[in-house]
């Protein structure tokens, strides 16, 4: 390419035509040069063609030829014996590619292909304008005269001004035509010359000596009383518009605004008035008119010229235009406002009534210019002048003459889509305050929006049937409401313009007059939707729903005020029960229903919406509104086809159902968050809804037209519940999840074309399945859930597996993934290693929630098969029983053996990797078939180290007959110490505080929030514990021992701590009428607290029972020891038979409250993953953070709690996820948040370091996260 010859710049040439030509419609479709560019870099990634494209072929055979040697070296260089990767790159392409890129032949080729591009591309440049001159020789063929006759008709049209013949002059056959031209000269002359200068080239006529002069006899021209002169003058204006260069036709532009300027400003033309109406066949209006339509038809044009020239060509537009628009005529200077001659805008308003050439002006750089020149004052007409006094006259069909007051409406059209589309850019808004007509004070940004949003209920559409007609879109609630939307639509407009106290109280007086029992004259249901449809819009961002929640200045609600959000609730649950009679005696049409709930949906998906909104009861309203509907719907007769009453029947049966569908639609979306959750579960809707939300997730559907994301948020969030999963298994959801896994995994999908095979994976988990795997993981997340989907449930485990037979349910997963423990599974697999794998990594994920893991091995024996496996996976001539295969099974199966052996924190325990090494010792871990593991990888024991008890918390305790402000000073001392001396708080320091506290909160009758019960020892001998609880037995001795807080015979000390619970407990619980699981008996899980408690104890079970008994009537017992509230008598009947947890229902909604306003970027993060934090933190705190944090800080998760109050609960996670923020977001982006989160434990993670942080969320959240963990008792 160095030496281009010009075979290879012609054929260069006619390959990026050949490219231009294929994507000609994107490019002409931009509507900026930057966006061009936009396209043309990612062109290759947005389309299909890209490397079908000869010009592609041929870049691609040129970098071969010059680099292919080239990168042959380097590869072979990188690839040779010894040669390892550098730490920080990933693969070998990295590797070659960045040397490649550095090498002195890439950097050579790159310059001479941009040297020769640039040549043939000017070359390219030369050659159009070489095409267009010939273009213009092949009009001249044609008939002048035919082609006069023509534009006389047309002259305005410049569409239609191609295909011209011209006549070639030089300077002095110019000057003697323009001399002919002068104004003085008899009118046949100059009708002649005129008429020749018509066919003359547009480029030799400009460029000519005389060019100012040729502009006045022009503007003359157009001016004259003359149709036949002033016709020949416009045609002139209209052919040079459509075949000249951009400064020829600005010449051209500026020429005919100014003389469109100077008939209003001088009595040249007479023009009529306002009172008197426009007849726009008069000869006067058609002349003008045309005039009119050429400057607007080329107004629409500007743009693609400021695309090349920004600076040069828009300030003389601009400025015309605008100088034009502020023209005034003589006579309406000192005349009344109906003896006025019309002005400009109205003759641009009636050829462009919704401004279209604003809009598209607006798009580019002509925006700053524009609103200088507004600014500067000289345009002193405005809109506002006539917004009050506008009456809407557009009739249907077509018209020729218009009366003064259907021209003020046109123009008010034209004005408020011209003044909707200014507001959305800053400059535009700076404008104001604006001084207008009439009035004494300006008229402000928000005085302006404020009048327009009374017009859009003062003077409602004509139509209530919802179908918008021609004539309805320029009615004055429908413009208002254009403006209004797009306003929404931005965020910095949107924060300015609507994001305001004014404004909500402007959209809200309507409702608020009704809720007072008014009614309100011209107030139809149609502008209540209209109103609705704003507010949603409103609360659908953050900005917006704190504006509707709390006010414009976001904090508290004031006592003396409602907010927003409590006049749209009031409003629409008094709409939903039939209480509102100012609306008439008509029932509220289902339209104006569902435009409100769907306000209050967008604020009660959210926690800080929920919780304004739940003294309304919205959810109970909303739930007897759907089953009146249903009720009615099952009432309604079959409609008999053609019977006279059949399509009212019909008519009003769709019309049910879709009422029904809108119900459990916005019913469904109190699932969002965790209380919300509750709510649905308790109206007894949750199946019709999870079915609901099944038949829309199957489709791919949107949740609503402000939620970007689809439903796999609230299919996580319903799938962390008992209730919630089991509404999904029962709406087949499972099933079909299930079904979708195993057709990736086996069949691959249906759709897709089998050219070559398959690539084997070489990640654990495929790209393929990743979406599936996902899923599962978020699914089974939670142990309730599990736990009703195989709690008590075998396993097939079939003699013969047909090949066509597809799992459907959990417990096939875990059979034919899992627990592969006979050949017949093998055989049934296409793909035996992936999908054993699969299934190896689900288990590795399930096994970190410490219930699941007890279940799964009390139920199916996991660990007994996985040693099984690594024991049959050895060589067959293998010579020692160690000799394993070392392949990914192998590999992953060691590690969950590890996993379920190990417990501990992040450095109390270790867990092998599951990638291999390179070198001759792939992997250096060595593998086992039985227990016990070897030593590598157990850490060191943990040893006691004995604290000086001299210190001011051990004073405290010792104090005898404490006093009433003990507490206090024990707290104070408490904070100090978790603040400067953190491992104090530990051993029998931890023990005695934790003694002495719970001993003095359960003797003050104020803080004891359970009824006491005592625990007795009848009868206790005689139970027995579950395998799930004899396993967690052994699991938690065998970190006690590693801990060494444990004596040897501590197991049954425990197991008689479990019991002597169990009965205790037994007795504060009720019997439920509930069909879960769960709920049926005692608690299903282990008791996490009471073995925590228990090892705190140092093993002694008799102390850890003495501690246990009073701490039970505590408040924050409810939220530490889970097995304290299950089927308690202490709640509500309603929420026991829920089997949702307050652990749930209220520690973790707080959470997600606290989430999106403390760390916005965390919460934002799980959202994209399709992951809770309830889920996840739901999981922490129900094991009490084993496997997560050290067991020092699980002491002072427990202690900050007990002394400082439950509350701590919502801060400690709070802080965690702040602490992961960074690991958070990258695994966001890297897919696999839910898997870190629950295989990783948390590292560097102390809580003396957030301490002050969770003091300063204590400060600002206390007093409502108290008060809602105190009303868990309330109905």
């Amino acid at each position: 390419m160095s030496h281009l010859s010009s075979e290879d710049e012609s054929s260069l040439q006619s390959l990026i035509r050949q490219l231009l030509n294929s994507i000609k419609e994107r490019i002409v479709g931009a509507p900026s040069l930057e966006c061009v560019e936009e396209i043309l870099l990612h062109l290759e990634e947005t389309d299909e063609n890209f490397h079908n494209y000869e010009l592609v072929k041929y870049l691609r055979n040129h970098i071969d030829d010059i680099l292919g040697s080239v990168i042959e070296k380097e590869t072979e260089k990188c690839t040779g014996e010894g040669r390892t990767l550098v730490s920080g790159q990933d693969t070998l392409v990295q590797q070659v590619t960045r040397n490649i890129r550095e090498s002195k032949e890439y950097k050579d080729m790159m310059r001479s292909m941009k040297n020769s591009m640039m040549i043939v591309v000017e070359s390219l440049i030369n050659k159009f304008e070489e095409d267009q001159l010939k273009k213009e020789e092949l009009h001249r063929k044609k008939q002048h005269e035919q082609h006069t006759d023509y534009c006389m008709e047309n002259c305005s049209d410049s569409g239609s001004l191609f295909n011209q013949s011209y006549t070639f002059m030089n300077q002095e056959q110019l000057q003697i035509l323009i001399e002919r031209m002068d104004p003085d000269q008899p009118m046949e002359v100059r009708r002649d010359a005129l008429h020749t200068l018509c066919c003359a080239p547009p480029s030799d006529v400009l460029n000519c000596e005389y060019w100012g002069t040729l502009c006045k006899y022009i503007a003359a021209a157009l001016s004259d009383p003359d149709s036949t002169l002033s016709d020949k003058g416009l045609r002139f204006y209209a052919k040079t518009f459509s075949s000249s260069t951009f400064s020829i036709s600005r010449e051209i532009y500026t020429c005919l605004a100014k003389h469109l300027e100077s008939c209003f400003t001088s009595q040249q033309m007479p023009v009529s008035t306002l009172s008197i109406g426009m007849d726009i066949t008069s000869p006067d209006a058609v002349q003008i008119l045309k005039k009119f339509r050429l400057l607007n038809e080329f107004q629409k044009e500007v743009p693609s010229f400021w695309i090349r020239h920004p600076e040069k060509f828009m300030e003389e537009i601009v400025e015309s235009t605008l100088s034009l628009l502020s023209a005034t005529h003589e006579q309406s200077l000192n005349t009344d406002t109906l003896d006025c001659a019309l002005e400009p805008v109205y003759f641009l308003a009636l050829l462009d009534i919704k401004a279209s050439w604003f809009k598209k002006w607006m798009i580019t750089a002509a925006v700053q210019q524009c609103l200088n020149y507004f600014d500067s004052g000289k345009l002193e007409d405005d809109a506002t002048d006539n917004l009050c006094t506008m009456l809407y006259h557009i009739n249907s069909g077509q018209r020729t003459y218009y009366t003064g007051s259907e021209l003020q409406y046109i123009c008010f059209v034209h004005s408020l889509c011209l003044l909707g589309r200014m507001l959305m850019y800053t400059h535009g808004r700076k404008l104001f305050p604006v001084k207008v007509n009439n009035k004494k004070e300006p008229v402000s940004l928000m005085d302006l929006l404020v009048l327009l949003i009374r017009m859009m209920y003062q003077h409602p559409n004509t139509t209530q049937t919802g179908n918008v007609t021609q004539t309805d879109s320029y009615a004055p609630a429908n413009l208002v409401m254009e403006v209004l939307r797009m306003l929404c639509g931005g965020k910095e407009c949107a924060t300015e313009c609507l994001y305001k106290n004014i404004i909500t109280e402007s959209l809200l007086y309507p409702i608020v007059t009704l809720l007072k029992g008014k009614q309100i004259k011209n107030c139809n249901e149609t502008v209540l939707v209209n109103i609705a449809d704003i507010l949603a819009r409103i609360a659908s961002t953050d900005r917006g729903l704190s504006l509707l929640l709390f006010g414009e200045n976001d904090g508290t609600i004031a006592t003396n005020c409602l907010s927003t959000a409590h006049i749209i609730a009031e409003f629409t649950k008094r709409l939903l029960d039939g209480e509102l009679p100012a609306l008439g005696s008509t029932e509220p049409s289902s339209a104006l229903k569902g435009a409100f709930i769907f306000v209050c949906r967008q604020m009660y998906n959210t926690c800080e919406g929920l919780e304004v909104l739940m003294p309304y009861g919205l959810h109970e309203s909303i739930s007897k509104a759907w089953k009146k509907a249903s009720l009615i719907t099952e009432r309604i007769p079959t409609p008999i086809a053609g019977s006279e009453s059949g399509s009212s029947t019909a008519h009003e049966l769709q019309n049910m159902m879709n009422l029904e569908e809108m119900l459990l639609d916005n019913l469904l979306n109190f699932a969002a968050t965790p209380k919300g959750l509750l709510l649905l579960q308790q109206t007894g809707a949750i199946n019709e809804c999870v079915n609901y939300m099944f038949s829309r997730f199957t489709k791919k559907l949107q949740v609503s037209k402000c939620e970007k994301f689809g439903y796999g948020v609230m299919v996580t969030q319903v799938a962390a519940t008992a209730p919630g999963i089991v509404a999904l298994q029962s709406s087949g959801f499972i099933k079909a999840l299930v079904m979708d896994m195993w057709s990736v995994l086996e069949c691959g999908r249906d759709d897709a074309r089998m050219i070559n095979p398959k690539p084997a994976p070489v990640e654990a988990i495929d790209r393929s399945c990743q979406k599936s795997f996902l899923a599962l993981v978020n699914l089974l997340s939670s142990y309730q859930a599990v736990y009703e989907l195989i709690g008590n449930l075998s396993l097939p485990n079939k003699a013969v597996y047909s090949l066509r037979e597809v799992p459907s349910s959990v417990v096939d997963v875990i059979d034919r993934l899992i627990i592969i423990n006979s050949n017949a599974k093998i055989h049934s697999l296409f793909n035996y290693e992936h999908s054993h794998m699969f299934g190896l990594r689900l288990l590795s994920v399930l096994c970190c929630n410490l219930d699941i893991l007890l279940l799964l091995e009390s139920q199916y024996s996991v660990t007994e098969i996985l040693l099984n496996a690594q024991k049959e996976n050895v060589r067959e001539d293998f010579k020692n029983l160690g000799d394993f295969i070392i392949d990914g099974l192998s590999v992953e199966r060691n590690h969950i053996l590890i996993r379920m052996e190990l417990v501990g924190g992040a450095s109390e325990r270790v867990l092998p990797p599951r990638v291999l090494q390179k070198g001759n010792d792939p992997y250096p871990w060595p593998l086992f078939s039985s227990y016990p593991v070897p030593k590598c990888y157990l850490q060191e024991p943990l040893k006691n180290v004995v604290l000086k008890q001299d210190n001011e918390v051990v004073k405290l305790l010792k104090i005898s007959g404490k006093q009433s402000d003990w507490l206090e000073c024990c707290k104070k001392q408490f904070r100090k110490n978790m603040t400067i001396k953190p491992e104090i708080i530990k051993g029998n320091t931890l023990v005695e505080l934790l003694e002495n506290v719970v001993e003095f909160l359960a003797n003050n009758p104020s803080e004891c929030f359970f009824r006491p019960y005592k625990a007795t020892d009848d009868g206790v001998k005689h139970l027995s514990l579950s395998p799930i609880q004899q396993l967690g037995i052994k699991m938690v001795v065998r970190y006690g021992r590693f801990l060494g807080v444990l004596k040897t015979d501590a197991d049954e000390e425990l197991a008689v701590l479990l019991m002597h619970c169990d009965r205790f407990l037994k007795q504060q619980q009720v019997a439920l009428g509930s069909s879960l699981c769960c709920l049926q008996g005692g608690y299903v899980g282990h008791d996490w607290f009471a073995s925590t408690a228990f090892l705190i104890m140092s093993g002694d079970g008799e102390r850890t029972l003495k501690f246990l008994q009073p701490f039970s009537n505590l408040l924050v017992s409810a939220f530490l020891w889970l097995p304290r509230l299950h089927s308690s008598i202490h709640l509500p009947m309603e929420r026991s038979e829920s089997g949702i947890h307050p652990v749930y229902s209220c520690t973790t909604y707080f959470i997600e409250m606290l989430l999106k306003k403390e760390l916005p970027l965390v919460f934002s993060a799980f959202r994209m993953s399709g992951f809770t934090p309830s889920q996840i933190c739901q999981h922490w705190l129900a094991q009490c953070f084993w496997n997560y944090l050290n067991w020092t800080e699980i002491g002072h998760y427990i202690a900050i709690c007990i002394i400082l109050g439950p509350d701590y609960q919502v801060y400690m996670c709070i802080a965690l996820l702040k602490h992961l923020q960074q690991d958070v977001l990258h695994h966001m982006q890297t897919q696999d948040l839910q898997v870190f989160l629950k295989e990783e434990a948390i590292h560097g993670f102390h809580i003396s370091s957030y301490f002050e942080y969770m003091e300063k969320l204590e400060k600002s959240y206390r007093t409502t996260i108290l008060a809602e963990m105190k009303n868990i008792n309330i109905k």
